[in-house]
């Protein structure tokens, strides 16, 4: 192994598949991870009666090829299961819709879906239609919510683009950079019918959506640990930077030297560590928002759910919402999480523009959680079992020009700490893929950096 040492700071999925890549090219890393745990958002637990039921995120896309690669280069490949198939639903003055068909992240691609629907009212259905003769509105503005009602109108934003983009960031539509929240979106915005171009844009291939271990997404990053420990990463749990400093030929990390250094913390705690280093970066960094939310996870008795059409779970936008922003069937989906006298429901509180769930105690949490879903579905549900993971600051806001943003830190970090570079949801995608790609491509540029330099 090569002589050469890199600092990682933060042991989530993308400063683990940093080292993994490091390890896969000979570099030796050592991970600092303020938690006595590693992996981040990828938590598991036991919950009524599962051994292992996930915390935060529950799936990974599967059409994103750098998580599929991971699990089949850390032995997971083989136990990777797909959620059951079924309807999502958004509520509307009351009451629950299926998704119409031929939505793209909510965004029509064409009309047979919407004109079936019950969701948008007629005069949104009308004022949608107007998208294939409307002249071309290039978003120079980049933000998601104001090119789609330019495109089809405020209910297609409100409806259909806001609670599934928004439930997905924890934001609002209006504030989330179109080029970095839907990309494939703004990949064909330029044309003068943005419904026609998403129509003819390349299909994905067939195959599952979302992919899961079926031990959980807690165990994708538990059995990296293991992988790297085997490898002879230097793991440091408990661990905390406080200090990043220039040394002669490289850099001090808490006082110890290394070759080059990957910081994989959130934007904000980033700037602080960065301050020193690059002025123009920190400030940058600090920029970057990020919103924290709740999961109340519940088990409900499985009578009190029979009203309850199938399928995968239900958005709420934000004209109807309290706390409470989704609902996710998550028994319905995933077959390994069934039980024959209780359902698992996953419960969303909060976003962006709205914190004020994080300051409750887990009863209160808990209560507004069973009472809000029990009111969109229709149903009364009777709580058997409860949960509450808090997760604050964990979904970085992607405002308009946020990648434009992360060029200049990218470029003021090249510039004054060579050597020095950021990666995580903050910066190129929030999703468990695109932060695994990231970590690989830290690793990969740290390499690069190493190999220009004489030993």
């Amino acid at each position: 192994m090569s002589s050469r040492r890199v600092a990682i700071v933060g042991g989530g999925i993308t400063g683990l598949s940093a080292a993994w890549r490091l390890a896969q090219l000979d570099v030796s890393a050592a991970v600092f991870e303020e938690s006595e745990r590693f992996g981040g958002k990828l938590q598991a637990s036991s919950f009524a009666g599962i051994s292992h039921l996930d915390e935060g995120a529950d799936a990974f896309l599967a059409r994103v090829p750098e998580g599929k690669q991971l699990a089949d280069e850390i032995g997971l490949g083989d136990s990777l299961v797909s959620p059951n198939s079924g309807s999502a639903y958004v509520v509307s003055r009351g009451r629950m819709h299926t998704l119409p068909d031929g939505l793209v992240l909510g965004v029509p691609a064409g009309l047979s879906g919407l004109a079936k629907s019950r969701l948008l009212s007629w005069p949104g259905k009308a004022r949608a239609a107007l998208d294939v003769i409307r002249p071309a509105t290039p978003p120079t503005h980049d933000s998601l919510g104001r090119f789609i009602r330019d495109r089809f109108g405020a209910e297609v934003a409100q409806r259909l683009v806001d609670p599934l983009v928004g439930s997905i960031n924890a934001g609002d539509a209006d504030e989330l950079s179109l080029v970095a929240s839907a990309p494939q979106i703004a990949a064909v915005a330029g044309g003068r019918s943005l419904l026609r171009s998403l129509r003819s844009a390349p299909k994905p291939g067939s195959g599952p959506v979302f992919f899961a271990p079926s031990g959980s997404m807690g165990e994708m990053a538990s059995r990296l640990v293991n992988r790297l420990a085997e490898v002879g990463c230097d793991l440091r749990g408990g661990t905390a930077v406080s200090e990043i400093q220039r040394a002669h030929d490289g850099w001090l990390v808490n006082g110890e030297a290394f070759d080059a250094v990957i910081v994989t913390s959130p934007a904000v705690a980033s700037a602080q560590l960065l301050r020193s280093l690059s002025p123009d970066a920190a400030e940058r960094l600090a920029q970057i928002p990020a919103a924290g939310v709740v999961m109340v996870t519940l088990a409900v008795s499985a009578v009190s759910m029979a009203n309850v059409p199938p399928g995968s779970g239900l958005l709420i936008p934000k004209p109807e919402q309290g706390s409470v922003t989704a609902v996710s069937f998550g028994s319905r989906k995933w077959s390994h999480w069934q039980r024959d006298d209780a359902e698992i429901l996953r419960i969303s509180l909060g976003h962006f523009r709205n914190q004020a769930p994080l300051d409750l105690d887990d009863e209160s949490a808990a209560k507004i959680a069973t009472d809000e879903a029990s009111r969109h579905l229709g149903v009364g549900l009777e709580s058997i079992e409860s949960r509450v993971t808090r997760w604050p600051g964990a979904f970085p806001q992607y405002l308009p020009h946020h990648l434009s943003r992360v060029t200049e830190i990218e470029q003021s970090l090249a510039r004054d700490a060579a050597g020095v570079v950021v990666a995580g949801a903050s910066f190129r995608g929030i999703g468990v893929p695109a932060c695994i790609r990231q970590g690989k491509s830290a690793a990969e540029m740290t390499c690069q950096f190493l190999s220009a330099r004489p030993e």
